[in-house]
């Protein structure tokens, strides 16, 4: 149980990258999130609601007290929540939505800090669905402006 919990919990493997293994597991997520989309954007919405359920577990599973660096089912779970405005793959919007995510999980504003200060997987998944939520509500408003670039 706890190879597979280990498993999920690093993104198959990704959580071990040597460098800023988070930003490794957002980019195979955003790239991942293309695909999904290629699908349509409920592929996309299943997926993120699956990897924030079975994230949890194991992180539950695993006992998590931290927020471990090999940790990083929860950055491929906002990842997936902030391009989950896109209606396409479009690749500006990918990487506005992976720049933007990334802005407010290394930044921590507001309600992600305050999530980021929680303990158990409350802390370690919701100051990334936060931070995903935050980038998604940016992306989404920049599309009303530029639509057709963005993937709006």
């Amino acid at each position: 149980m706890n190879r597979l919990a280990r498993g999920v919990a690093s993104g198959a493997g990704l959580g071990y990258a040597p460098v800023a293994p988070g930003t490794v597991a957002s980019l195979a997520a955003a790239v991942l999130a293309a695909a999904l989309l290629m699908i349509g954007p409920p592929a996309l919405w299943l997926a993120t609601a699956l990897a924030v359920l079975v994230g949890a577990g194991a992180l539950g599973a695993l006992g998590a007290i931290g927020d471990p660096g090999w940790v990083v089912i929860d950055e491929i779970a906002g990842q997936w929540l902030a391009l989950s405005v896109l209606a396409r793959p479009a690749p500006l919007g990918l990487l506005a939505g992976f720049a933007l995510f990334r802005l407010f999980d290394i930044a921590k504003p507001g309600p992600v800090g305050w999530f980021d200060r929680r303990a158990g997987a409350l802390g370690v998944i919701g100051d990334d669905i936060a931070a995903g939520l935050l980038a998604a509500a940016v992306l989404w408003a920049a599309q009303r402006f530029w639509p057709g670039p963005l993937g709006g």
